[in-house]
């Protein structure tokens, strides 16, 4: 558990913010009554959203989503163990991610399929990640989320 939590905020913090990110892009709702169908309103109104999601998505991620992928991949050991085939634990991790990501339909299944994307790949690299990175990927929503803010800001100034 010592070595497996580091990775899994790691990779909440990673997935987290390219999911809200992708989600203001693809899912901007206009505020403010502002018209899409210019470029200029388009990306103002997609770099308002993005931190509002971001305030959202990157709480549930880091308490839902980290919890269910330990049970999704203590679930997959398991399995593999009894099968005795190691590839059986991705298969029913993954599934068991896909699942846990069901509960708020295609919101949450585009962020758990995500979240199980960014773990392998930090799984992979075969790194025990120290909580010193663990703070460390904790800023980049903060800065992802300081860097559209600013650009609201930055557009309410001028």
């Amino acid at each position: 558990m010592k070595t497996i939590l580091p990775r899994k905020i790691i990779s909440a913090s990673v997935s987290g913010t390219i999911f809200a990110i992708i989600l203001g892009f693809t899912q901007p709702v206009p505020i403010f009554d502002k018209n899409l169908s210019t470029i200029q309103n388009y990306l103002l109104v997609t770099s308002t959203i993005i931190p509002i999601y971001m305030m959202y998505i990157l709480p549930a991620i880091l308490i839902y989503g980290v919890f269910t992928s330990i049970i999704s991949d203590k679930v997959g050991e398991f399995v593999a163990s009894k099968v005795k085939e190691k590839k059986v634990e991705h298969i029913v991790s993954g599934v068991l991610h896909i699942i846990f990501g069901l509960i708020l339909f295609s919101v949450s299944l585009g962020a758990s399929i995500l979240f199980f994307i960014t773990d392998r790949i930090l799984g992979m690299r075969y790194k025990k990640y120290k909580w010193l990175e663990v703070i460390k990927s904790l800023t980049i929503p903060v800065l992802a989320w300081l860097l559209f803010m600013g650009i609201v800001w930055v557009n309410d100034i001028f």
